[in-house]
């Protein structure tokens, strides 16, 4: 901003001595972290199964029709593709985060130890011949991976995966011929395929600012990759998402099982183990329609086929979809978290006919420009946000410079002393309130993991038998040597014993913990509510009558609020790991097990897992869900010292240095700039 601008380069123009150059610089420097602060970007994360136009559709809402590969040979994103706007220059650059030697030398020998197994029939079969073709072509599957490294292919892929890639064009069509080696999957056309052994792509698009300067777009794949090192990828993506996107094919949105299982498995994530506001279930490919079929199925009239009938037929069954679409959510077990109208929106989109202007649909009837106002308005919301915050903390500065030029009264100069005591007593009475909220808290915490873990030990035995011992076979092994967690092409589910064991203990824990760790609104019993209550600040102190004082006060009042809003975006990341480190808990507690397990080779191997995972719930049942309870109240300990901390010795920091200047400096008078923000800020 020019105001500050300004201001910076008269103070440097100051009359320069030691103290003096001393309170400058600080000054100086306030302004500049100013320019510096970079916040987190908003997430929205797409979801859905392969196939369902997830590309597709963010290259409409992105208006660049061939950025990402899309389903022609029947495709699929395979990894997670970050896409944001590259605010540098005019060029298409993705960033390729590759698996490390030994991630790659484990994944490979996972895959090749799968081949040998005379039951080809298994997923695990499937998956490890279509990674392998992929990856070095057709026919290689039939050897072994000591074969395979003499291999040329495989020298020359290890020499193109040894390092991370960057890759940078002017033209979109150049760009998108060599990033889809990295994140697209054909089976026409075997070897060269890299997906295999990349974790994560970031592309960055220019001229997108408008909709992508402060948010991320990130394509997730399907839950259906048994790779451990992409599951927990995709998994901390997720929990990174402000927004959601189900992408569903309009004709399968009621009876997929896929989109709605995505919501269920990830209730979590999504929830009290994320930072997730809103879904957006989006209904794709809208314009496939047989109209024949559709006019018979819904029964239409003749009166209701007027015009052109094909359009007809999609927009009205474009409203049937959003219709049944609101009533299965309703009836979903998501539901309880995402609890109003605005959490939960339904839109039916055609990414063809946006791009084909000889369809019949117009622009606004494909719904893509909703996505992209949604995208705008957005953006625009921070961009308004960071605006103010930017003011305020200006003004904050002014006054500290402001409270150095009216610093000229011997009288308000005695004082100093007496206010800086009354500041800091202020602070260890408001850190005392705060202290004895929190521990109310936690006595809250404490009561609902105690039922959580008295619930676990009882019913967890039943909840591993009930999903292990059913028609498992060689899943069983998968799941264990993938830490207990396995989707299931067969059974189309994902199988998390984890989760399974932690069922009842989230179920206890998460309503309170939803109304002390709110990622939106006020509850009234939330940690950012304690915090927001928080001030030191005189509001009825006869010293601040001082023009001088009364600077120092806003200046002090600036700080306090900038650093509570920091306290309180932190508190939704801390709370993040505070939810999950129940899971993760249970999951380190099993390990040795799950490891065992996976050793079980011969006949009769599938019993002997089941039998040594249930033993091993059952000994372990107690000590394992006790150190998870401890381990949720350690972490919120740990999390109220943090922010007693932070408050104490920053709020310190400012007490000091706006009461500790000297009279004898002037800098200079910057009431009209004070008066110039104070309109900003207003507007």
């Amino acid at each position: 901003m020019k105001i500050m601008e300004n201001v910076k380069n008269t103070i440097n123009r100051a009359t320069d001595n030691s103290y003096e150059a001393s309170m400058i610089q600080d000054i100086i420097s306030k302004i500049n972290q100013m320019d510096k602060v970079s916040r987190k970007k908003t997430t929205i994360g797409f979801f859905g199964k392969s196939g369902e136009g997830k590309s597709s559709l963010l290259n409409a809402v992105l208006g660049k029709m061939d950025l990402l590969p899309s389903g022609c040979f029947g495709a699929c994103t395979a990894v997670v593709t970050r896409v944001e706007a590259n605010l540098e220059n005019s060029k298409y650059i993705a960033e390729i985060e590759l698996f490390s030697k030994e991630e790659r030398e484990k994944e490979l020998e996972d895959l090749f130890s799968v081949l040998p197994d005379k039951d080809r029939s298994h997923e695990l079969f499937d998956i490890a011949v279509e990674k392998i073709t992929a990856l070095f072509g057709a026919g290689a599957e039939k050897k072994t991976l000591e074969e395979l490294k003499k291999d040329d292919k495989f020298a020359e892929t290890e020499t193109l995966l040894s390092t991370s890639k960057k890759i940078s064009k002017r033209r979109v069509s150049e760009f998108t011929d060599v990033v889809a080696s990295y994140i697209q999957h054909s089976e026409s056309s075997q070897g060269d395929w890299y997906w295999p052994l990349v974790k994560s792509v970031t592309i960055k698009i220019p001229g997108c600012h408008e909709l992508l300067k402060h948010i991320v777009l990130v394509d997730i794949p399907g839950t259906g990759d048994c790779s451990k090192i992409r599951d927990d990828k995709w998994k901390s993506t997720l929990k990174e998402c402000s927004i959601v996107w189900i992408v569903s094919d309009i004709n399968r949105a009621i009876t997929d099982k896929d989109p709605w299982g995505i919501l269920k498995h990830c209730t979590t994530e999504l929830g009290p183990g994320g930072e997730c506001k809103r879904i957006n279930f989006i209904c794709t490919k809208t314009d496939d329609i047989n109209l024949t079929a559709y006019v018979r199925s819904a029964r239409l009239t003749t009166d209701q086929l007027t015009g052109d009938k094909e359009k007809v037929c999609i927009l009205h069954r474009n409203e049937h979809a959003k219709k049944r679409v609101k009533e299965k959510f309703e009836q979903s077990h998501i539901k309880k978290i995402f609890r109003t109208d605005h959490d939960f929106l339904v839109f039916t989109v055609s990414s063809k006919s946006f791009f084909d202007p000889e369809c019949n649909l117009e622009n606004s009837e494909t719904e893509i420009a909703k996505l992209q106002d949604d995208l705008r308005i957005i953006n625009e919301d921070i961009t308004r946000e960071l605006t103010r915050d930017y003011v305020n903390e200006a003004k904050g500065v002014l006054s500290l410079i402001q409270s150095v030029q009216s610093n000229t009264d011997k009288e308000t100069v005695k004082m100093k002393d007496e206010v800086c005591m009354e500041f800091e007593e202020s602070l260890m009475k408001a850190l005392n309130k705060l202290d004895s909220r929190f521990n109310t808290i936690y006595s809250v915490l404490e009561q609902c993991l105690s039922k959580g873990v008295e619930k676990s030990v009882e019913l967890c035995v039943a909840s591993t038998k009930a999903m292990i011992v059913p028609g498992f076979n060689k899943t069983l092994g998968a799941l264990c040597r993938n830490g207990g967690c396995f989707f299931s092409k067969s059974r189309n589910e994902l199988l998390d014993l984890n989760k399974a064991l932690t069922e009842n203990l989230h179920e206890c824990l998460e309503e309170d913990f939803k109304q002390i760790f709110p990622v939106s609104g006020q509850t009234g019993k939330s940690v950012q509510e304690q915090i927001d209550k928080f001030s030191i600040t005189q509001r009825d102190s006869a010293y601040f009558r001082s023009p001088t004082l009364n600077h120092i006060q806003k200046f002090i009042k600036t700080e306090e609020t900038k650093l509570k809003a920091s306290l309180n975006r932190e508190v939704i990341d801390k709370k993040k790991a505070i939810f999950s480190s129940i899971q993760k808990t249970i999951k380190n507690e099993m390990a040795s097990c799950y490891e065992q397990a996976a050793a079980i080779t011969g006949p009769g191997s599938v019993k002997k897992m089941q039998e040594l995972i249930i033993t091993t719930v059952d000994e372990k049942k107690q000590d394992m869900f006790n150190k998870a309870k401890n381990k949720v109240l350690k972490k919120f300990k740990k999390l109220k010292r943090y922010i007693k901390n932070e408050l104490e010795s920053k709020l310190k920091m400012s007490i000091k240095l706006a009461l500790s200047q000297s009279r004898k400096i002037t800098l200079m008078d910057v009431s009209r700039e004070i008066e110039e923000l104070e309109s900003l800020s207003e507007q």
